[in-house]
């Protein structure tokens, strides 16, 4: 199974994001339709549903190609994602003039070494294993 090495890196790199933005636009849009919440976040959903599964995929493709050079375990590589993420999602509340904006500065404290820990976990044993499985690691 040599074949579609980057292919299959790209597949593997798309499923953590896409299961788990599923799962939030299932909460959200029950949040919002069913219980009545006003909260106008769908203005901000549909952009990182499409391009952070992505780029995730694309990460992974790079962590693939670049493995044998940098030598970089994948949950690093992982970890340096959102350091390209985080400046994307902040233009963007920005350009659709997202209430939440003024909120970021206060949490980012907090909000950004949690967010390191997690890409790092999730890119460790979640990627890592589907790399496994698509038996590109």
């Amino acid at each position: 199974m040599n074949k579609h090495t980057y292919l299959r890196a790209y597949m593997a790199g798309i499923v953590t994001p896409t299961v788990f933005f599923l799962v939030i636009a299932t909460v959200f849009y029950m949040w919002r339709y069913v219980y009545d919440v006003p909260v106008p976040i769908e203005r901000v959903l549909i952009f990182p549903m499409a391009v952070v599964p992505n780029l995730w995929g694309l990460w992974n493709v790079l962590f693939i190609a670049s493995h044998e050079r940098t030598h970089l375990s994948i949950g690093v590589h992982g970890a340096l994602l959102p350091f390209i993420l985080a400046p994307l999602g902040i233009l963007l509340t920005h350009a659709l003039e997202f209430p939440a904006v003024p909120y970021a500065a206060r949490i980012f404290p907090i909000a950004a070494p949690i967010a390191l820990i997690a890409y790092y976990l999730v890119w460790k044993y979640l990627v890592s294993f589907l790399n496994g499985v698509l038996a590109i690691a």
